[in-house]
């Protein structure tokens, strides 16, 4: 976010990141096909917020989980969020849309550098945890506030990832938009 180097936040990151996507969609939860219609979604989403403004394109993120799109970030307007959840919304295949767009002037590159260490270090924590699918997990960090999305085996397992968000310095809060496994309301939504 806000132009710190990061591939996913570039359109050509995002498609240089699509055969490493496609190679380990096959192990995720959700599977091969659902991971390559989940990045379509992402790329799509990418690329009308970049045709529609640079500057909401790289304030924006996005993950998306079976259809079901999360969108964090700061941006200093909020006509600048509507747009964001407007432009997720006109991509065909989206299910929801999450909106966590904050709006905050001035957001700067020493937070984005705080924020990218503490997505990691989570990354990092749950990778190594055994009782733990990372790979089902997508994490990004927003101003000290860590947002889960992804499917979680049951509620052990998503309770671990919180705990270890928990424990790292400079977490504010932790925002799960994680799924469980065996949901029957995920499995109704799927079945649509």
């Amino acid at each position: 976010m806000l132009g710190f180097g990061l591939a996913g936040c570039t359109v050509t990151g995002t498609v240089i990141g699509a055969g490493a996507a496609a190679g380990i969609g096959a192990s995720q939860e959700r599977g091969l096909e659902a991971a390559a219609d989940d990045l379509s979604i992402q790329v799509e989403i990418n690329r009308r917020l970049l045709a529609e403004d640079d500057k909401l394109f790289s304030r924006v993120s996005t993950q998306v989980s079976e259809g079901r799109v999360l969108l964090t970030g700061v941006v200093d307007k909020p006509e600048e969020r509507v747009e964001a959840v407007r432009i997720a919304w006109s991509v065909k295949a989206v299910r929801e849309v999450i909106s966590e767009i904050r709006i905050e002037e001035g957001a700067g590159l020493v937070q984005a550098a705080k924020d990218t260490l503490i997505s990691s270090k989570l990354r990092s924590q749950i990778m190594r945890d055994t009782d733990i699918v990372a790979i089902n997990y997508s994490i990004e960090t927003v101003r000290g506030w860590v947002y889960l999305m992804g499917i979680a085996q049951n509620q052990r397992e998503l309770t671990r990832v919180i705990n270890h968000a928990r424990d790292i310095s400079g977490v504010r809060n932790i925002i799960s938009h994680v799924q469980l496994k065996d949901d029957p309301d995920r499995r109704a939504a799927l079945e649509e």
